[in-house]
């Protein structure tokens, strides 16, 4: 069933001329006519092909490396292993983003040393003329292995008795485990907390690891020059990390490589780390000539960063009255195989949506023999919101309350404090799940079953706190009243238009009269990678303190011009004026044109790391069908409503709502990394990793809400993970709503709702 869009609750008060509209997207015309250049359409004279050999074992020692045959194949010009790397100095670290960690750990992820810690572990590489010759010769390298059992779950790698995958890896509390961290959040007094409640519901969760399933696989071409420089063309979301990783991993100056992010096919998180660019820059190293890798789909399943799965206890509390008044959750994590899962961000979303007075949280990061676990779009919060909005959903229906007013009554709101510290600023909680309530959607009956099957409603409410960070860019003006504008964020959810349209905004000029650029990390100052729902936020600050910079610059060449006073003219709407003399004004496009004669060009700067960041929230409604017989579900109809602060763009906005909302689906019902005991992964292709196609979907109906963010010049707020945190227990809600069984694991595969229906049947 599709309807028609609910109209958007726009909240905001102030109204823009080009913020809120629809223009064309500057990229489209070079992508439908294929002429967008992707990192592997990169090409260059000379131009070698490598190929990437990898562990067929989840955990085993090396025990020697023979490269011999592969070296001595005609066409093959160099081979690499984990000896070519720079070797650990004492105490040599860096921080991931989990504390100091070894510098070790970065290097053997990229090409393993002593051990292999995951099936598709890189060992070695091979560059050669060709890519089938590359392919040969890796099958030449010879590896001794001896294999160690593996460990593949949080729960498992916690046991004493556990293989330990790291000898180094050590914390007060466990000693020498697998166990890399473990934080605690508390608020208020959880025992007296649950005392005082009525109902009290405890209930375990698990999700599966999952991939962020982007369409372009990862790919790299480095050139190491003779002159020591190395430049590096590849798909990445964040060049400028990319750029320092590799500068730590070779032990060279960051000023020594230049990264130029191509067109990027997809990320949703997972094109931060360092996959096969290491190996790439020292077989470059070796033959002095540009190397190319390109993964291939099981390389990119088995060989990069999927996001986590995970073991969750939640156990939540509420008065008759429906006061949630006690909430605690335990998270363990798979880091993969090395420390830094997004338990973190877990923690921090973890019961947030709600205002509850006394609250536990405590996180683990496990490592586990998996692929070093990355980031995917609101990472850690779906595994959690999965576990926590079942509980929420369980507590309204024990205590005869409708589960959007449950979620009304104890909604987070401006002043609630967060269990992880912050207090909420001015947000939109509230707002999101009223115009849920009010949809047409939740007013009207449960859409009938197509096929005969049961049918469900489920709901579910989330929260992604959103990430400011430094962003730069430039913008020069061009004699024709156009601008150049230059940023150093990666484009992959339309951020090019969000962030030109606000320097128009400022210079009151069209979105199309602003021609972005993309810069390589030499020619635009630090910029933060393009994830956390940053860009659009921070970016498009940056934008606009450059136009604001360009747009002071005019008014003082406008004075010089009339010669008069720059405090007596002013710029609004695209044209100079004099505040005082009705006669003295021009257009943009007019002043624009005089530049070279009345002082030269005229370049604007912007460098922000802004504080206003602004959470945003999220809802949704979901319509299913269980077919009885074989366990499958069908999405019958799927409302998202977010609050995206100020839509900049609002189709962008919609279409990161719908492809999060998408992914959501899959993750409930499909998506996993199927492995084998042995920690072979049993599914690593598009055919057997199933994830959701337009045969399997309804429309997604979309609602902006608009609760400006009083931390940003135009209001936004970040709009790209938030709805990515609700589908998974919605679906789940909707599906104990037509079968009476609650499903604790993810995914909800056909065969086990089928053996949850027949083990209640029984």
């Amino acid at each position: 069933m599709t309807t028609a869009y609910e109209p958007n609750k726009v909240l905001v008060n102030e109204e823009f001329k080009v913020v809120g509209t629809r223009p064309i997207r500057p990229d489209g015309a070079d992508k439908v006519t294929g002429r967008a250049q992707y990192g592997a359409d990169y090409n260059a004279a000379d131009l070698l092909y490598a190929k990437v050999l990898r562990s067929p074992y989840a955990h085993a020692k090396i025990r020697s490396i023979d490269t011999s045959k592969a070296e001595s194949l005609a066409g093959v010009l160099a081979v690499v292993t984990g000896a070519d790397t720079i070797p650990p100095k004492d105490g040599e670290s860096a921080d991931f983003g989990l504390g100091p960690q070894p510098m070790k750990y970065l290097r053997d992820n990229a090409i393993a040393t002593d051990k292999v810690l995951y099936q598709g572990h890189a060992v070695a590489a091979v560059a050669a003329q060709d890519v089938h010759t590359a392919e040969e010769a890796i099958k030449l390298i010879d590896v001794q292995y001896d294999v160690l059992d593996p460990v593949l779950t949080a729960p498992e790698a916690m046991k004493k008795t556990a293989p330990i995958l790291h000898s180094d890896l050590t914390t007060d509390e466990f000693g020498n485990s697998n166990v890399a961290d473990h934080f605690q959040h508390k608020m208020g007094d959880l025992d007296k907390g649950f005392a005082d409640a009525d109902v009290v519901i405890e209930r375990e969760f698990n999700t599966a690891t999952v991939h962020q399933g982007y369409i372009e696989p990862c790919n790299v071409t480095a050139l190491w020059n003779d002159d020591g420089r190395i430049h590096v063309w590849l798909s990445t979301q964040g060049p400028f990390q990319y750029r320092d990783a590799l500068a730590l991993a070779l032990d060279i100056p960051q000023s020594r490589i230049k990264v130029t992010p191509m067109e990027i096919g997809g990320g949703f998180g997972g094109k931060f780390p360092l996959y096969h660019e290491l190996a790439a820059v020292l077989l470059s190293r070796k033959t002095r000539r540009p190397v190319k890798i390109v993964m291939s789909r099981r390389e990119v399943f088995e060989g990069t960063g999927p996001t986590s799965g995970s073991n969750i206890n939640v156990k939540m509390g509420a008065k008759k009255d429906g006061t949630i008044v006690a909430a605690k959750a335990e998270l363990r994590f798979e880091a993969g195989a090395y420390p830094g899962s997004p338990v973190g961000a877990a923690g921090m979303t973890s019961f947030t949506c709600y205002d509850i007075p006394n609250v536990v949280v405590d996180g683990y990061d496990v490592v586990v023999n998996k692929p070093k676990a990355g980031a995917y779009r609101a990472p850690g919060a779906p595994n959690a919101a999965f576990g926590i909005e079942q509980v929420v959903d369980e507590l309204s229906k024990k205590l005869g309350i409708d589960p959007v007013e449950f979620r009304l009554q104890n909604c987070a709101k401006e002043g609630t404090r967060r269990a992880d510290g912050p207090v909420h600023p001015k947000v939109g909680g509230i707002e999101t799940l009223e115009a849920l309530k009010d949809h047409h959607h939740y007013q009207s009956p449960l859409t009938p079953a197509k096929n005969g099957g049961k049918v469900g409603r489920g709901v579910a409410f989330g929260f992604w706190f959103n990430a400011g960070l430094q962003s730069t860019v430039t913008i020069s003006v061009n004699a024709d009243g156009t601008v150049n504008l230059v940023e150093g964020s990666p484009d992959i959810g339309g951020s090019r238009a969000s962030i030109s349209m606000q320097a128009a905004e400022v210079l009151g000029i069209s979105a199309d009269e602003v021609k972005p650029l993309v810069a390589d990390t030499d020619s635009i100052g630090f910029s933060f990678g393009t994830g956390g729902s940053r860009t659009t936020f921070a970016t498009g600050w940056a934008a606009y303190e450059a136009a604001n910079d360009v747009k002071a610059q005019l008014i003082d060449r406008a004075a010089n011009i009339w010669g008069v006073d720059p405090e007596s003219v002013e710029m609004q709407d695209g044209i100079v004026r004099s505040k005082t003399d009705t006669e003295l004004s021009m257009t943009f496009k007019d002043l624009s044109a005089q530049l070279n004669d009345t002082g030269g060009p005229i370049i604007g700067r912007g460098s922000v790391n802004p504080a206003g960041v602004g959470g945003a929230f999220a809802a949704n409604i979901i319509d299913i069908e269980v077919d009885p017989e074989t366990g499958k579900v069908d999405i019958l109809r799927f409302t998202m409503v977010q609050d995206a602060g100020k839509a900049i763009h609002p189709s962008y906005v919609e279409g990161q709502m719908q492809g999060a909302s998408v992914q959501g689906i899959g993750w409930a019902l499909n998506e996993e990394y199927y492995y084998s005991k042995d920690g072979t992964m049993d599914n690593s292709s598009f055919l057997d990793y199933r994830m959701p196609t337009s045969l399997d979907l309804p429309m997604i109906d979309t609602v902006i809400v608009e609760v400006a963010n009083p931390g940003h010049p135009y209001g936004a707020r970040g709009v790209g993970e938030v709805s990515l945190i609700p589908p998974q227990a919605g679906i789940g809600n909707a599906i104990e709503n037509a079968v009476g069984v609650r499903f604790e694991s993810l995914p909800m595969k056909p065969s086990v709702i089928l053996d949850g229906i027949n083990n209640q049947n029984n």
